[in-house]
């Protein structure tokens, strides 16, 4: 049987950039383990080559637990990268490649999990559901959106979900702490537009789209949006006074989180809304003024606050910019305290005597937000062991994406204690 290690390096080697050709040759190896371990996976398509794997494994009890993941990976340009970013290389004891933490490396936890039962003649507790999805870099739609909407019957009976981003070791201190991810930031994916008269560039303008955009670009970018603290959070909070001895100011937070380093990441972005101005296009000629110009913002909000959110980005954009979503997604929060928060906390703390599990909030967005709408409540949990001094949130989407060998194996024994 392939270690994880190893199924880890074969899955980077498939290049699923997206935008790109697809991930079909990825989903076709996992598909091909699945097959050969004797279960029967379901194989399709939202379109050509956007390559979905389902598989459902019996357990003790028919109340499912959904272990997704994803098989796209963002661009990697080779010319920046210590190494090609779709080797899949081991070098120093660490997996290298685009998609090593999101997120190939958690997939292949998942599959040396299952595989490893499987050999072994082991039942799980519960009904596992696998999904290995297309699309997550983007909106979802030819991956997670579609599963939930044309194969919605694939998931019957699943009542909570598994998948990134959290579970993964932040050292500080002394200390060990476990992010376990109960909620997530919604997604406001906006093109906003001002409108114009056209004219020459060397006259006065009458009505320039252009500048009229700049301001108010100028005005989102600028904007402190205000510290609003979700349950949740407070609760991630109560958590990180306790374990380092040292209470946090809850009226001073931005330089609470710089005074806490790697901890204060934890909460960093997720104690506010936020909105940043990422793409632009306007004009076609230098001596020409056009008659409109856009932009694209990337809009996140916390749980329950997407109507403040927008409020205030309408009041920042002013009455003479139109927006239209490219992506809105809710802001999906799962139960905290609860049972099942507790068993992935025992998973961990059986693994590593020395964790500290915490509540958390991803600043970002995951599949999880397509299964909340089929009701399934979703958890940030992907275990990881790391080294202190690996940037974990700087892997992500960044270059020398790269995960340690042990800390895979750390998170396939994590994964099968609480699966069995």
């Amino acid at each position: 049987m392939k270690s994880v290690a190893e199924i880890c390096s074969d899955l980077i080697r498939f290049d699923t950039t997206n935008p790109g050709s697809g991930e079909r040759p990825a989903a076709e190896y996992v598909a091909t383990l699945l097959a050969d371990a004797g279960l029967e996976p379901v194989v399709f398509e939202s379109a050509p080559r956007r390559t979905t794997v389902v598989a459902r494994i019996d357990g003790d009890s028919s109340d499912a637990l959904l272990v997704h993941g994803h098989l796209d990976v963002v661009p990697a340009d080779p010319a920046e990268w210590r190494m090609h970013p779709f080797s899949g290389e081991i070098v120093d004891g660490c997996v290298y490649g685009r998609g090593a933490v999101d997120m190939k490396g958690s997939c292949a936890m998942t599959l040396a999990t299952v595989l490893g039962l499987a050999a072994r003649g082991v039942r799980p507790k519960r009904d596992l559901v696998l999904a290995f999805l297309a699309d997550e870099e983007a909106t979802g739609d030819y991956g997670s959106r579609h599963a939930v909407t044309e194969h919605r019957e694939l998931f019957d009976g699943v009542t909570e979900a598994i998948s990134e981003s959290g579970g993964f070791s932040v050292a500080a201190g002394g200390h060990r702490v476990y992010p376990i991810a109960v909620g997530e930031r919604g997604t406001a994916w906006m093109k906003v537009t001002a409108h114009g008269v056209a004219g020459h560039g060397s006259r006065p303008a009458v009505d320039n789209p252009v500048a009229t955009l700049a301001h108010a670009l100028s005005r989102v970018a600028s904007h402190q949006w205000p510290v609003r603290l979700t349950p949740s959070v407070a609760a991630l909070l109560d958590s990180l006074s306790e374990i380092t001895g040292q209470p946090i100011d809850l009226d001073r937070l931005d330089a609470e989180a710089e005074r806490l380093g790697a901890l204060g990441s934890l909460f960093r972005g997720q104690i506010r809304n936020s909105a940043n101005p990422t793409m632009l296009e306007a004009g076609y000629k230098v001596n020409v003024v056009p008659s409109s110009a856009g932009a694209h913002v990337d809009g996140r909000y916390l749980p329950g606050l997407q109507e403040e959110f927008l409020a205030t980005i309408d009041e920042l954009l002013g009455p003479k910019i139109t927006r239209e979503f490219v992506n809105l997604e809710d802001a999906p929060a799962t139960p905290y305290p609860s049972p099942f928060f507790d068993s992935l906390a025992a998973a961990l703390v059986a693994e590593d005597p020395q964790a500290r599990p915490v509540p958390y909030v991803m600043a970002g967005g995951t599949d999880a937000k397509s299964f909340a709408r089929i009701g399934i409540e979703g958890y940030g949990f992907a275990p990881l062991m790391l080294r202190p001094d690996l940037d974990y949130f700087g892997m992500f989407h960044g270059k020398d994406e790269r995960v340690p060998v042990e800390g895979l194996e750390f998170g396939t024994r994590v994964l099968t204690r609480l699966l069995t």
